[in-house]
Formats: C-alpha cells, sequence, structure tokens
C-alpha cells in the first residue's frame, strides 16, 4: 500500500531538514494542503533555480528544473508569481542550503 502524503507535510518536512542543516528556507505562498503542486526557488549568490515536481517520461516522481532562461532573481519572481497568478492552489518555497536540489528532491520528489 502507497502512502501519499499531503502537500503541507512534505513542505513542512522540508522547511525542518534544511533548518536542521543550518540553511534557510521560507514559504512565498501557501497553495492547497492537500494535493497543491510544488515550485522550491534555490538561491545561489546572484542566481535562482526553480524546480518542480513532475512525472518523469517512465511514470516515476522527479524533481526537474523549470523557470525562466533568466535565472536572475527578478526573472525568477516574475516566473513564480505567473504561475501563482494562475494556479492559487501553487505552493513556492525558497531554499538557501548546500546541496538544496537534494533536499528538495528526498523530501517532496518522492511519492
Amino acid at each position: 500500500m502507497t502512502v501519499r502524503l499531503a502537500t503541507d507535510v512534505r513542505v513542512r518536512a522540508l522547511l525542518r531538514r534544511v533548518d536542521a542543516a543550518g540553511g534557510s528556507a521560507m514559504i512565498l505562498a501557501r497553495g492547497d494542503a492537500i494535493a497543491g503542486a510544488v515550485l522550491v526557488v534555490v538561491l545561489g549568490g546572484a542566481s535562482a533555480t526553480v524546480l518542480e515536481r513532475s512525472l518523469g517520461p517512465d511514470g516515476s516522481v522527479t524533481l526537474r528544473r523549470t523557470g525562466p532562461d533568466d535565472s536572475s532573481e527578478q526573472a525568477v519572481t516574475a516566473y513564480w508569481q505567473r504561475r501563482r497568478a494562475s494556479d492559487p492552489d501553487l505552493w513556492v518555497v525558497e531554499l538557501s542550503v548546500a546541496d538544496a536540489e537534494r533536499f528538495a528532491a528526498e523530501t517532496i520528489g518522492i511519492n
């Protein structure tokens, strides 16, 4: 039997793990507590990366890079705000921690 965790549980777990590792994590927008999609904004110096939980080609859940080609914080902010305007159930979480992609994949990128 597969247990599907609610989105708010996944997001809270991600925040706790990043905090425990000495990083910084912040919810920029709260979405649907049960089934909202999650965008993870990873800060790294003057640039930012956007990650999104999605289905891979084989049907497995994966974390993929998405967002604008311009990785400036301004472009990334504009991107997630446009996405949020069209999907009010969307969660947006900002991470600043070493190996942020691994934290996100292990915490929200799994079933």
